[in-house]
């Protein structure tokens, strides 16, 4: 008789996140740990998302050797939102990275869905009022995500200002605890930075950057 053995294989993708680096992400680059598989950067890549500012992240993004990176726009990314035309020109010169805007993508069979929608605030970029405006946004979250990717925190979790107010979408955390992703990430509120958990979904704030603006904060691994 013959016994059989059976090997599941378990993949383990070593990701790191980053958000908020305003321009200075060159900076970041001897701090992102060596072993990254997967980056994810949430938003807020430049200033003032002016085309010589998206141009020089997307430069450096696509030649950072790692096997798989992702991105989204931020508020502060003007040029994602008011000149589509001109960003899928600036996309369609690189190969080595991934934009999500509203999209999902499938790496090594992990599920990552990515918006740059965040709460209104002075209007910057890809703002949404709260309630029924963001809530059609949030309403396109797919079930059963490994990897949320969101500008802006939900409510209760990465989202407390240095006037301690929680300041975090309630409507994206209603989602969140619908759909039930392994990890939300985000950025956003630069002094939230760090990581907090509900009983389903492991919650990163990863603004490297703090009040200030100053490159204070650590990129932050964890492993799929």
């Amino acid at each position: 008789m013959y016994f059989g053995i059976l090997i599941f294989n378990r993949i383990v993708l070593k990701t790191t996140f980053i958000s908020d680096t305003h321009g200075q992400y060159k900076r970041l680059t001897k701090h992102i740990p060596n072993e990254t598989e997967l980056l994810i950067h949430a938003g807020d890549l430049s200033k003032l998302g002016t085309l010589p500012e998206i141009a020089s992240f997307m430069d450096w993004f696509e030649n950072l050797p790692i096997k798989h990176k992702v991105f989204i726009a931020g508020n502060h990314d003007f040029l994602m939102e008011n000149e589509p035309t001109i960003l899928q020109s600036l996309l369609d010169n690189y190969s080595n990275f991934h934009y999500l805007e509203n999209s999902e993508i499938e790496i090594e069979g992990i599920r990552i869905w990515g918006s740059p929608i965040s709460p209104f605030f002075f209007n910057w970029a890809f703002n949404a009022h709260r309630g029924a405006p963001i809530r059609a946004y949030w309403d396109r979250i797919p079930d059963n995500l490994d990897i949320l990717i969101t500008h802006g925190p939900p409510f209760g979790f990465g989202d407390m200002t240095a006037r301690n107010e929680k300041v975090g979408c309630v409507d994206l955390l209603e989602k969140v605890e619908t759909t039930k992703p392994k990890f939300h990430v985000f950025g956003h509120i630069h002094e939230s930075y760090g990581i907090s958990k509900n009983k389903a979904t492991t919650f990163v704030n990863a603004s490297v950057l703090n009040l200030k603006y100053e490159l204070v904060n650590s990129p932050i691994m964890v492993e799929l």
